[in-house]
C-alpha cells in the first residue's frame, strides 16, 4: 500500500507540474499580441514585428535545429508546412489582423480553424464526421458571429477580420499537412525539432517578404505605449521572442507530451481567454456582453470539435477532429 501511494503521489506531483507549464505557455503564448501591438501602433509594420519575432527565436532555438538536422532529410515537407504555414503564414496574418481590430477578437476567429479542418475531412476527403463534432463547428460558427457582432453589419474592420481568418486557414493547412504520413513505419519526429527548424524556414521566407533592411530600427529604442503607460519597445521585443515564443513552445511541447488529450484541448482553449484578459487590462480593448459570450462559445465549440482522437482514413469510422497534442505543439500558431 505504501508504494502504491508513492507512485500515485508520483503521479499527481508530475500531473500538477504539466498543468503548470501547460498554463504558463498558454498565458505566454497568450500575451505575444498584447505585446506586439504597441509596437505595431508606435510604427512598425507587422510584418517587420512579425520576421523579428521569428528570427529571434530561431537564432535561440539553433542549437536544437543542429541536433536534430536529420530531419531535414526525413521530413522536408513537413518542415516547409510547418515553416511556411505554421510560423510565416499564421504569423503574419495574425500581426496583420491586430493591428486593425482588438486581439481577442482575432484570436478567438483563429479558433475557427479546428471547425475548419472539419470541413475540409467532410467536403474535400469526402469523410464523415461525428455528430458532436458537427456540433462543435456550429457552435464555432455562431459563437464568431456574435464575437463580429454581423447584427451591426460587422462593426470591426472586414479587412481585419479577414486577416485573422487567412491566419486561421494558415493553421488548417499546416494541420492538413503533418498529418500525412503519419502512418508510416517511421518514427514520429520530435517536436522541438520541427518548430527549431520551422521557424527557420519561416525566418528564411520573411525575409524575402518583409524586407527588414528598410525597417526604422530606431523605433526599439524609444517607448510603446500600453493604454497610457510607456514601455520600452526593446522590452516588449524580448518578451515576443523569449517568453512568447522560445517559453511558450518548449513549456507547451513538454506539458501536452504528459497531459491526456481532453486536457491539452482544455488548455489551448485558455490561450484566447488569457489573450482577451490580458488586452482588456493592458491595452483597454473591452468586448460587449454578447462578445464575451460568443466568445465562451467558439472555444466550446473549438474544444468539441478538436476533443476526440481522429480515426484512421481507411477505417471507416466518423472523424471527430484534429488532434489536440499536434495542434498544441504545432500553434506557431500564431498566437
Amino acid at each position: 500500500m505504501p508504494v502504491r501511494m508513492s507512485v500515485s503521489s508520483r503521479n499527481n506531483r508530475a500531473r500538477a507540474v504539466a498543468l503548470s507549464l501547460a498554463l504558463g505557455s498558454a498565458l505566454a503564448f497568450g500575451g505575444s499580441g498584447v505585446a506586439a501591438k504597441p509596437l505595431i501602433e508606435a510604427g512598425f509594420d507587422p510584418l517587420h514585428v512579425v520576421w523579428l519575432r521569428v528570427t529571434g527565436a530561431a537564432l535561440v532555438m539553433l542549437p536544437l535545429a543542429v541536433r536534430h538536422r536529420s530531419l531535414l532529410r526525413r521530413r522536408p515537407a513537413l518542415l516547409a508546412g510547418f515553416g511556411l504555414l505554421g510560423v510565416a503564414g499564421v504569423q503574419a496574418f495574425y500581426f496583420a489582423s491586430i493591428s486593425r481590430i482588438p486581439v481577442g477578437v482575432a484570436l478567438l476567429v483563429e479558433y475557427l480553424a479546428p471547425a475548419l479542418v472539419l470541413a475540409w475531412v467532410r467536403f474535400v476527403q469526402r469523410r464523415p464526421v461525428t455528430r458532436a463534432a458537427a456540433l462543435g463547428v456550429v457552435l464555432a460558427v455562431g459563437g464568431l458571429a456574435c464575437v463580429v457582432e454581423v447584427w451591426s453589419g460587422l462593426g470591426f474592420d472586414a479587412l481585419g477580420l479577414l486577416l485573422a481568418l487567412a491566419a486561421a486557414c494558415c493553421q488548417v493547412g499546416y494541420f492538413v499537412l503533418s498529418d500525412q504520413g503519419t502512418d508510416s513505419a517511421d518514427a514520429a519526429p520530435d517536436p522541438l525539432g520541427v518548430i527549431a527548424y520551422g521557424l527557420l524556414v519561416g525566418a528564411v521566407v520573411l525575409t524575402v517578404v518583409a524586407r527588414p533592411w528598410g525597417m526604422d530600427w530606431s523605433v526599439l529604442a524609444g517607448s510603446a505605449g500600453m493604454n497610457g503607460t510607456d514601455v520600452p519597445a526593446w522590452l516588449l521585443l524580448v518578451w515576443i521572442v523569449l517568453v512568447a515564443t522560445v517559453l511558450a513552445y518548449a513549456t507547451g511541447v513538454v506539458s501536452v507530451r504528459r497531459l491526456s488529450p481532453q486536457v491539452a484541448g482544455v488548455v489551448a482553449c485558455l490561450e484566447a481567454v488569457i489573450a482577451t484578459v490580458l488586452a482588456w487590462v493592458l491595452l483597454g480593448e473591452h468586448l460587449s456582453a454578447p462578445q464575451i459570450a460568443g466568445g465562451a462559445v467558439v472555444l466550446l465549440g473549438a474544444f468539441i470539435a478538436q476533443s476526440s482522437a481522429p480515426a484512421k482514413p481507411g477505417d471507416g469510422r466518423p472523424v471527430a477532429g484534429g488532434s489536440p497534442e499536434r495542434e498544441l505543439s504545432a500553434r506557431g500558431t500564431a498566437t
